[in-house]
């Protein structure tokens, strides 16, 4: 559930967007700390921040291009941890098999390595969270 706007360490608002899981992918997320406790969406008035268990991103909002709902999706290539696809190298951080969003940046971001190394970069990062519509307009707004 998203919850209403609150302000934000920088002065602005900030919005809550939770991941839904498939009762599968919950089961399959799980040993890779992935659970509705340590994944979440956060825009804020400057931001855009995905934790998705050990897995972040964290890019400026003026990065984001663009959304696209997306899906469904086959469980094999969802489920557990963070994916890379190997055709676009974008990430997904997927915990259902329903659908999603796909949102599109500017200049590729680091988010697949957990230590944050940086070394891989992607052009857009897949979602699965409540109220995608409403965070896409957040995002394109």
């Amino acid at each position: 559930m998203t919850d209403t706007p609150t302000p934000a360490p920088d002065g602005g608002t900030e919005r809550r967007f939770a991941f839904v899981f498939d009762p599968v992918n919950l089961a399959l997320g799980a040993p890779f700390g992935v659970t509705p406790w340590t994944t979440e969406v956060r825009v804020t008035s400057t931001d855009l921040i995905v934790r998705y268990g050990p897995w972040t991103l964290r890019t400026p909002r003026t990065n984001v291009s663009g959304t696209t709902p997306t899906g469904p999706y086959d469980l094999m290539k969802i489920a557990g941890p963070a994916r890379v696809s190997l055709a676009d190298r974008g990430i997904s951080f997927a915990t259902r098999t329903e659908g999603g969003l796909c949102i599109r940046f500017h200049e590729p971001v680091p988010a697949a390595l957990p230590l944050h190394l940086g070394l891989v970069r992607h052009p857009a990062a897949t979602v699965t969270v409540e109220a995608a519509g409403e965070l896409a307009r957040l995002l394109e707004g």
